[in-house]
């Protein structure tokens, strides 16, 4: 049996110790935020916090972390008001998303050490993959969500959760249409 902390929630796994953290979350605690990639450490979709610290879910086994302190992406910020999470909507940052709750994680960790990262500092903290090649607008966002961690930019925060889309989309100006493959001038 294995006892620590979940988004502030105490749990208690009765699970194989061996189990990885990210199937304890997932399948135990319907936290699918957290994403399977490649299983061996190397994409970074299955990162979490722990004590603080981004960590690859995958890799670490739940007996490992007895009395730790987890947050997933469902806990970061439940309406959506991290920084990175609105730099993240303001700078149109996710393509297929798939990778994106574990870049924001990772993202999550870097600002809280480093408050205002270089581009050199963010290319050596953000090890996870994104196969749709957003690394620029990553960089983008991470410099904007910092400048809103410091007070120097304000954003809206994101939509809350379980907004259906076409709700969603009246809740923002409405985009110019587009006519013949080219944005009008209306």
């Amino acid at each position: 049996m294995t006892r620590f902390t979940v988004n502030g929630q105490p749990v208690h796994y009765k699970m194989d110790p061996e189990t990885p953290l990210l199937w304890a979350l997932r399948d135990a605690s319907n936290l699918t935020g957290t994403k399977y990639g490649c299983g061996a450490g190397l994409c970074g979709a299955c990162t979490v916090h722990i004590d603080g610290k981004a960590v690859r879910s995958c890799q670490i086994t739940i007996q490992t972390i007895e009395g730790s302190f987890v947050t997933t992406i469902e806990g970061l910020a439940r309406d959506r008001s991290h920084p990175v999470q609105q730099a993240w909507v303001a700078e149109n940052l996710p393509q297929c998303g798939y990778c994106q709750s574990g870049m924001i994680m990772a993202a999550a960790a870097l600002l809280a050490v480093n408050k205002n990262p270089s581009d050199a500092d963010i290319d050596e903290a953000m090890t996870n993959i994104c196969r749709c090649g957003t690394y620029p607008r990553l960089r983008g966002a991470i410099h904007r969500a910092a400048r809103v961690q410091s007070g120097s930019e304000r954003l809206a925060a994101a939509p809350p959760g379980g907004i259906a889309p076409e709700d969603a989309a009246g809740m923002v100006p409405a985009l110019t249409p587009l006519v013949r493959g080219k944005l009008s001038d209306r």
